[in-house]
């Protein structure tokens, strides 16, 4: 019921994810609800005709509400892992070689997070994984010169962001493709613990 047929060899394959919620209790005891709405994608025949190459554009909805002394405001960073020849859905300490924990590659500590809209996509190899951002934020760095960045900030309690077919691009992976979505929030809060993290996972899903 979930996938549309293939049909024709070249014809895309529409993919509607299950999103997610998740409500965590930082340090400071600030609530973070974190919902994924929307949560689709559309995955494509391969851009250069190989079985090394695969492409799918993205949709999804993150909507953040914090309860809690001195919440002032917060980034929201949705994004996606892709990975080669790894379960994205075995759990953290399953991944497959790539020596990276899921918290890693949502705050992006593992390799450098790449651009939405990036187009050229990311090269994997086998045991590899890379979070991708998909939000392209343009703005002056403190010299003037133009910089980007994949968060998303509000002030307040609430926040929401959406994106609608970001494209996300593997090429040099050979074997079986994976991705699965997260959106990362940073609090900052009036108290001594300036700044805390939560995560939600959206669900694992085959790109080929």
């Amino acid at each position: 019921m979930g996938f549309v047929s293939v049909g024709a060899a070249n014809a895309d394959t529409f993919v509607p994810l299950p999103g997610g919620s998740t409500m965590q209790t930082l340090a400071d005891r600030t609530v973070v609800t974190v919902n994924l709405t929307d949560d689709t994608a559309n995955i494509s025949p391969s851009m250069g005709s190989t079985p090394l190459h695969r492409n799918v554009w993205v949709s999804g909805r993150a909507a953040v509400d914090l309860e809690g002394d001195g919440v002032q405001s917060a980034y929201i960073y949705p994004g996606y892992v892709l990975a080669c020849q790894i379960d994205l859905g075995a759990g953290v300490d399953a991944s497959g070689g790539a020596s990276m924990s899921w918290a890693d590659m949502a705050a992006g500590t593992v390799g450098n997070p790449l651009a939405a809209g990036a187009g050229g996509g990311v090269t994997l190899g086998p045991g590899q994984a890379v979070p991708v951002d998909v939000l392209d934020q343009e703005y002056a760095d403190p010299y003037g010169a133009e910089s980007h960045w994949g968060g998303n900030y509000f002030e307040g309690r609430s926040g929401s962001v959406s994106w609608v077919d970001s494209t996300l691009g593997v090429s040099g992976c050979a074997g079986y493709a994976q991705a699965r979505a997260f959106v990362n929030v940073n609090v900052e809060v009036e108290t001594e613990n300036v700044t805390s993290t939560a995560t939600l996972w959206g669900q694992p899903f085959s790109i080929g």
